[in-house]
């Protein structure tokens, strides 16, 4: 009996052992993919750079061009960079300078945590000389510490890097981007949208994903609204860093459904001073259908679609390393062409 025990004993731990054995075997092929995957998509971006040109004639891409200063904003849109990356790629530079044109009297700021926070020189590449173009944009460095400062989230992130975590940089990008809506206010927009009209009449609003889930990849509130503290202490209570999405789309969603004290979002689009706007008004193609943007579409089609939509998320995460034809008649040739004609005519120049 005590021989049969052992021997069971045995078998039990030599199981966990070849258990734990796969796990981590797992872990590691995890982390080499995304190490080669990292370093072959920095190699493409270096040949890429080093063919473009750093700096752009702003009246040879920009027509009646001028530095003219802008009257003091009443309203402000702004863009978080929350990697190292200090170079912006074509979407975001057609995401920037859609908002810009859309909004000459608002200031557009692009923060970008790559900026030494002392450094009044920007570093010189084709991305930034061109934003730098249009007299309502500025580019500010994104301090992190400065920005968690005096909020819920200041504990969390002060031990965000003392752990392994599966999605750090989206659930950085999702706790930057309500850190800032509560101390400033005003429009915020991910740098794959192309924004199509005038933002400025949308105010305490975000957009619906699909029929179950918001998005907070657009938001409009003002300062130190009660809805975003609440998304800020959510955060943290419910903090969950395996499940992707749910410090972001999933949040919005928590927090309206109680914001309205409803079950479903069907049930109200507007409640306590907080509205969410329909589908088409920002999401008007699901992420499962991001190819189609790169599918061919007549102007009567392009319009019909566009028709009730203030701005156009690109799904980036899915779309990026998909070459974009510039020759092509695509839904996406026509959103870079009629929403940011400088970037496009940049493309044009240089692809």
């Amino acid at each position: 009996m005590i021989k049969v025990a052992i021997f069971s004993l045995e078998l039990v731990i030599t199981k966990h052992r070849l258990w734990g054995l796969l796990i981590l075997a797992l872990k590691l092929f995890t982390c080499i993919m995304i190490i080669l995957y990292c370093r072959n998509m920095k190699s493409m971006t270096d040949v890429l750079h080093y063919s473009l040109p750093q700096e752009v004639e702003c009246s040879m891409f920009i027509p009646n061009h001028s530095h003219h200063s802008l009257n003091v904003p009443q309203h402000h849109i702004f863009f978080l960079e929350t990697s190292d990356r200090l170079s912006p790629n074509f979407l975001c530079m057609c995401s920037v300078e859609s908002a810009a044109r859309a909004h000459p009297e608002f200031k557009i700021t692009i923060y970008m945590k790559g900026l030494a926070q002392k450094s009044a020189i920007l570093p010189k590449n084709l991305g930034l000389s061109f934003l730098s173009c249009f007299h309502n944009v500025e580019i500010q460095p994104l301090d992190m510490d400065e920005l968690f400062k005096g909020t819920p989230l200041a504990e969390w992130y002060a031990e965000l890097y003392t752990r392994w975590e599966p999605y750090r940089f989206p659930i950085l990008s999702d706790a930057c981007r309500i850190a800032m809506m509560w101390k400033h206010g005003g429009i915020y927009l991910d740098t794959d949208f192309i924004v199509l009209r005038d933002l400025g009449n949308l105010t305490n609003t975000l957009g619906t994903q699909s029929t179950y889930v918001l998005n907070g990849a657009y938001l409009s509130f003002h300062r130190r609204h009660k809805f975003i503290e609440l998304c800020m202490k959510d955060f943290v209570e419910n903090y969950n860093r395996f499940i992707w999405g749910h410090q972001g789309p999933q949040l919005m969603t928590r927090i309206f459904k109680k914001w309205c004290r409803i079950r479903s979002l069907r049930e109200t689009n507007n409640c306590r001073g907080v509205s969410v706007l329909p589908q088409e008004a920002f999401y008007p193609i699901r992420w499962q259908d991001w190819k189609k943007y790169f599918e061919a579409i007549s102007p009567s089609d392009f319009t019909e679609m566009l028709k009730n939509t203030y701005a156009v998320h690109i799904w980036n995460k899915k779309s990026q390393g998909t070459k974009m034809d510039v020759a092509t008649n695509s839904l996406l040739n026509k959103l870079y062409s009629n929403y940011c004609p400088s970037t496009y005519k940049i493309m044009k120049t240089y692809l």
